[in-house]
């Protein structure tokens, strides 16, 4: 940082400065990657230029994938914090930059660390497994990290007999359990944008499209997931949608996949499941934070840049890498 403004922002965690409106940020960032040896790593969620510039796009599971991978000598996240940290962890030695600090998780944020430990201890003999949708200090006191592709068959892969402890999210842990049949102990941490659809709303849609499918991300609340016609997480309905016959889909997670599922499936027709209040779709408020603005910036000053203490890093590693582990033996 050179200017005392640069340094300014520099201390508010992020990097918002005016771009030069005549410049070509798609092929500015092109020629920064290619300088930095960088990777652009983005979430299905993230606005749809972002996407078109990334050079991964996926959800946890698969970023996670790739960030423990990638040969580049510098990370950009387009995601939320959690995610970032997740690469950082992964690649400690990597330069890990996310375009806005501020782009938190409203589900990291219901699972504060040191109330989870307390409430860790009170199950001792239990096993903790922490949906990848977390800070990196509630991973570090995790035996196992799960997502939601591949969180039944990591509590499947355990055995009968062990108690589990599932957290931040309550629904996940819902389904899991409905799932698997397992008694798990619940954190009640929850994600806002997945609570708030509204089953009137979505009843009224299958009433005007009958002939759709209805899909939905099992962080949604049960009496959602109860009518959907599929259940998956963000890759996995993407998948759905890409090899099922239908044409038409209702679908309940956040709006950043149609997207996605609009380039694999042209012909096919994406209706965002509507949330209970007065916006036509569902968006994540956090996710939205990052614009192509901040990223040129963040590669540019590479800023923000994702730090976090050794000892944190080396703890989290392992319940990742366990997580991996295990998907990779069961090849997912």
């Amino acid at each position: 940082m050179n200017t005392t403004f640069e340094r300014d922002l520099e201390a508010k965690g992020f990097i918002d400065l005016d771009v030069d409106p005549t410049i070509d940020l798609v092929s500015e960032i092109a020629k920064l990657k290619k300088e930095k040896n960088a990777v652009i790593l983005a979430h299905y969620y993230q606005e749809s230029e972002i996407q078109d510039i990334a050079d991964y796009i996926g959800d946890s599971l698969g970023l996670s994938q790739q960030a423990a991978k990638t040969d580049a000598d510098v990370i950009v996240f387009a995601g939320v914090h959690f995610m970032a940290e997740t690469a950082k962890i992964l690649s400690p030695t990597k330069k890990v930059l996310l375009p806005d600090l501020k782009a938190g998780c409203s589900l990291s944020d219901s699972c504060p660390p040191h109330l989870f430990a307390k409430f860790k201890e009170q199950y001792p003999d239990h096993l903790v497994i922490t949906y990848v949708n977390c800070t990196a200090e509630l991973k570090a006191l995790s035996d196992i990290v799960c997502t939601s592709s591949n969180a039944v068959q990591i509590v499947e892969s355990l055995p009968i007999d062990q108690k589990i402890i599932f957290g931040p999210d309550r629904n996940l842990g819902a389904y899991v359990k409905k799932k698997t049949g397992r008694d798990l102990v619940l954190w009640n941490g929850a994600c806002m944008v997945h609570e708030i659809f509204s089953q009137d709303k979505i009843d009224a849609l299958r009433e005007a499209y009958p002939e759709a499918k209805f899909i939905a991300h099992p962080e949604c609340e049960d009496h959602i997931l109860a009518k959907a016609d599929y259940i998956g997480s963000t890759s996995g309905m993407l998948k759905f949608t890409i090899e099922d016959p239908s044409q038409t889909y209702i679908v309940a997670t956040e709006s950043g996949i149609l997207h996605q599922m609009q380039k694999a499936s042209p012909t096919k027709t994406f209706i965002p499941a509507p949330p209970n209040n007065l916006c036509a779709c569902n968006d994540c408020p956090y996710m939205k934070l990052n614009t192509l603005e901040k990223l040129y910036n963040c590669l540019y000053y590479e800023q923000p840049e994702i730090n976090l203490a050794e000892d944190v890093i080396l703890r989290a590693q392992k319940p990742i890498e366990r997580m991996l582990d295990i998907s990779a033996q069961l090849g997912l």
